[in-house]
């Protein structure tokens, strides 16, 4: 019972611990412009007011860069998964001292500096003119996530049993019939999972974009977002607090949408008759 209770209240806290950043961020966005700057700090605003909304949405490029960021984020996202599952696979079921060296060296990658590739990577993308543009920047993206969901796609492949494939083999159903309907359901919970971390970095990368898109109007959310604050440093706290709760919504629209890719089906593709 004790146990229960401590972790109950661990839970709650964790709850607390994520969701308080949320709601301040929503409070702040609803107070008027003298309330904030009225010394007084409270949760809850005094009054509700949508103007740092009309000013977040008209005085900037907040739609602009939100649409910017979806495109990159969800062709990004599509490369990603349709390179790494194919990889992943052949990693997981054929064996080799090639594909340990692979291994090693997509490990290895995840220790370098996003700073230290961006002479190099920057000079590339010029040779193929692809800076200053969306769908350099998605390449990018998909170059930078790609190890990483590689191994998330890789350590579930491993842990489903082999024998699952080789009995679809032996009642006669082809290689392609086998990883379509049988192993493909089976992997949707991790590929859910592998797209919404991908998804998520991508929308939130800041300092790719920083450096390689050079003209505003193709800029990206994060990028948009750092001009509410001023040359001297300070922020207009109103209009940054609605323009990141805006921000905030299609990451937890898209979690909201493959939630059940969580949860259900992890051997539905084995039973089918």
């Amino acid at each position: 019972m004790r146990y229960h209770l401590v972790t109950h209240f661990g839970l709650i806290s964790f709850v607390v611990f994520l969701v308080f950043p949320l709601v301040w961020m929503v409070s702040t966005s609803l107070k008027s412009t003298a309330e904030l700057y009225s010394g007084t700090v409270t949760l809850l605003p005094k009054g509700l007011t949508l103007e740092h909304y009309r000013t977040a949405l008209h005085d900037g490029l907040l739609l602009r860069s939100l649409w910017n960021s979806l495109v990159v984020g969800l062709a990004a996202t599509l490369g990603t998964i349709l390179i790494a599952l194919p990889s992943a696979y052949a990693l997981a079921r054929y064996r080799s001292l090639i594909n340990k060296v692979v291994l090693g060296w997509i490990l290895t990658t995840q220790v370098f500096p996003a700073i230290l590739v961006m002479i190099p990577l920057y000079l590339v993308l010029r040779s193929l003119h692809l800076t200053d543009s969306l769908s350099g920047l998605a390449l990018v993206y998909i170059v930078w996530n790609l190890p990483f969901v590689l191994w998330m796609l890789f350590g579930y492949i491993r842990t489903i049993p082999q024998e699952l494939e080789e009995a679809a083999l032996i009642d006669g159903a082809s290689r392609h019939q086998m990883i379509y309907r049988i192993l493909l359901p089976v992997l949707l919970p991790a590929v859910a999972a592998s797209a919404v971390f991908a998804f998520i970095s991508v929308w939130n990368e800041f300092f790719f974009a920083l450096v390689l898109i050079k003209t505003p109007v193709l800029g990206t959310l994060p990028v948009e977002l750092a001009r509410y604050t001023g040359m001297e440093g300070m922020a207009r706290t109103g209009p940054l607090a609605a323009a990141s709760f805006i921000a905030t919504l299609p990451s937890l629209l898209l979690f909201a949408i493959m939630r059940k890719w969580f949860t259900g089906g992890l051997l539905s593709g084995s039973v089918k008759s």
